[in-house]
């Protein structure tokens, strides 16, 4: 599974990372933001993995406008 992490500028495009990439990287970071590119059903998909590999996993949307399409996902993965 491909998801996009959030842009870091507002005309930048997203970065695509790998569902085995987040693995590796979950000894040193728990925090990811993904962009709002992803579908709501691609973010639960993911959710559902590491919650069946034992993590406690926690998702938000944040707003960073007043838009109604201003948003990215936060998503803290727990051991």
């Amino acid at each position: 599974m491909k998801l996009k992490l959030a842009r870091t500028t507002l005309k930048a495009k997203p970065k695509t990372i790998e569902l085995k990439k987040i693995e590796e990287q979950l000894d040193n970071q728990s925090i990811y933001y993904f962009d709002k590119e992803n579908s709501h059903k691609d973010i639960i998909a993911l959710m559902e993995h590491f919650d069946g590999e034992g993590y406690n996993v926690y998702m938000r949307e944040i707003k960073y406008g007043l838009g109604e399409g201003e948003y990215i996902y936060e998503v803290h993965i727990v051991r």
